[in-house]
């Protein structure tokens, strides 16, 4: 706990000793003046907890001084205490209060009297500065939602309980702000629940696809049983699809830009965004036959149009029409309004024939956590979230609105044109024969057993010799008993080592190994820098694998990137 400044003001230098041996055992700093004018230098130098005045003084009397003090903004609520050595009448005592002192002392002192009054005015200063700075950085930790904030409300709250008569008018905005931190938990709480759900699933999904498309190539023409086959195919890649949007909900999914195409995206998800508008309104999507690709994650553009068709539909409780166009722009100059950069975008647009927006709302309406919903009817996330997505993929998010009148939101997103043509999602891209061509010896490395069992059938389907093993040490151990491995295959999340631990210690002790990192969830964890590891998301199909397969090795059959080709 850092020390106070505690200022005496006495023109007897007997006396201000006497008030140094009483007072010093509080541990606080005690500062000396022997007349106004040295007072004052020290006021305006430091900032004083409490200050010691003594009523009579040969060429200003403590009341002239305090008065003095009390003009200063800085002081006009410093605690004031006047010692005196004559007794007072109550037009002097009264007099003092009305130039600004707290309490009285009379001389000759009482030692244990003294050091109390000083220190509970010390230690009411104490926790008025622990209150103001607190107050100061409660919004912005509230926008972080850290853990460190939810102690520091506790504080908070202790602190309130003690001292409400000198936050009165703060308690507003503290409430507000607790709302907005209960708010924050709740979403993280669901966020880490739902990642970690569908994670999990990712594993069950990846065993159920591997072993379905492994079956389809050895069932029988029979068409009802292909046609069953190809509904618990589709069933499965539709809930990898879905964990896919629940990682992206709980931020456990980096972005991944990508070219798409716009649509596309909108006429797959018409029947979804038709279904979350309801009955009531009428859903139209005016998009011209063609349209260059955006590059943007597409997992994220679809949560981001599901907000955005939400939020239309709640702004028209009594029905209306929500409209979704397209159309390609060009930014010859700077947009200092936009905030772009000079290119091509395509501009999509979402309108809406509700309620609007006045002004003032209009300016909050991107801000994180402010909602016109209601408690427990909106998150006020929905909005920056997509702000959010379009910053990080080049673009911009511009909001009209009127009240009465409806809304128009306008995503701007770069066209991806000049992004190199293998970053292109096609569903019809043909995988890489490399993998179906040459039979390698591969170590697979699932604590899950179902997963691994899927991952060495669709490799040994494509005649390749596989290894498992069960978690990072038998991998390693596994890799010292047996140098003839061409390749490992190590899922990300196992106890103890993680893949890519694992990883990183393969690179150091074989440079020349290929990995390939698998995983339910889309992210590395921070700390690990391994760029030229291919990655497969969870669940992934054999065409997905063979394309894995064929990265990690150069045309010649050698591993890329390893020493012995950055020698040649």
């Amino acid at each position: 706990m850092d020390p106070v400044n505690i200022l005496l003001v006495d023109d007897q230098p007997a006396k201000l000793l006497s008030y140094e041996v009483i007072l010093q055992g509080l541990g606080e700093n005690l500062i000396k003046a022997r007349s106004g004018r040295e007072a004052l230098e020290h006021l305006l130098r430091m900032e004083i907890a409490v200050i010691l005045v003594d009523v009579c003084m040969p060429d200003q009397d403590g009341f002239e001084l305090v008065a003095m003090i009390r003009e200063h903004p800085r002081y006009q609520k410093t605690a004031i205490i006047f010692v005196s050595a004559v007794m007072m009448a109550e037009p002097d005592r009264l007099r003092g209060y009305e130039a600004g002192a707290v309490d009285y002392v009379s001389v000759p002192v009482v030692p244990e009297l003294l050091r109390a009054k000083v220190k509970v005015f010390a230690e009411l200063y104490r926790k008025t500065r622990q209150l103001e700075r607190f107050n100061a950085q409660l919004e912005q930790r509230v926008a972080d939602r850290t853990a460190e904030l939810q102690a520091s409300s506790s504080q908070l709250a202790a602190l309130n309980e003690q001292l409400e008569y000198r936050i009165e008018e703060r308690t507003r905005e503290r409430e507000e702000a607790l709302a907005q931190l209960f708010e924050a938990q709740k979403l993280d709480t669901i966020g880490q629940l739902t990642g970690g759900v569908a994670h999990d699933f990712n594993n069950l999904l990846m065993a159920a696809l591997s072993s379905l498309e492994l079956l389809s190539k050895r069932l029988s023409d029979d068409e009802r049983s292909r046609r069953l086959l190809n509904n618990a195919i589709q069933a499965a890649e539709r809930g990898a699809a879905l964990t896919q949007r629940l990682l992206a909900f709980s931020r456990r999914q980096e972005l991944r830009p990508q070219a798409v195409d716009i649509i596309r995206v909108v006429t797959g998800m018409e029947d979804l965004l038709q279904r979350a508008m309801g009955p009531g309104i009428r859903f139209r999507s005016e998009l011209p036959d063609d349209l260059a690709w955006v590059l943007v994650d597409a997992n994220q553009l679809e949560l981001a149009l599901l907000n955005l068709v939400i939020n239309a539909r709640d702004a028209m409780p009594e029905g209306g029409t929500v409209t979704i166009l397209a159309v390609p722009e060009t930014v010859f100059q700077e947009a200092a309004k936009l905030k772009l950069e000079l290119g091509n975008y395509i501009r999509i647009r979402v309108a809406d024939t509700g309620c609007g927006m006045d002004e003032e709302t209009l300016a909050k309406a991107t801000e994180p956590f402010f909602t016109t919903k209601g408690t427990g009817k909106g998150t006020g996330l929905g909005l920056s979230m997509v702000q959010g997505l379009a910053a990080q993929s080049g673009g911009t998010l511009v909001l009209s609105s009127k009240l009465g009148e409806g809304t128009t939101i306008d995503l701007w997103l770069p066209v991806a044109g000049e992004i190199p043509a293998h970053s292109i999602v096609s569903e019809n891209e043909a995988p890489v024969a490399e993998g179906r061509q040459v039979s390698r010896t591969i170590l697979v490395v699932d604590d899950d057993a179902l997963v691994s069992m899927g991952t060495a059938a669709m490799l040994e389907d494509l005649g390749h010799r596989v290894t498992e093993v069960s978690s990072g040490a038998d991998a390693l151990a596994a890799l010292a008993r047996n140098q003839s491995f061409d390749l490992v295959i190590t899922d990300h999340a196992m106890p103890g080592m993680t893949g890519c631990e694992l990883a990183a210690q393969i690179k150091n002790l074989y440079p020349s190994m290929p990995i390939i990192l698998a995983s339910g969830y889309v992210e590395l964890p921070g700390g690990f820098e391994l760029p030229d590891i291919p990655r497969l998301s969870k669940p992934f199909s054999q065409d997905q694998l063979v394309a894995a397969l064929s990265r990690s090795f150069a045309p010649d059959g050698s591993p890329k990137n390893s020493n012995r080709q950055s020698h040649e």
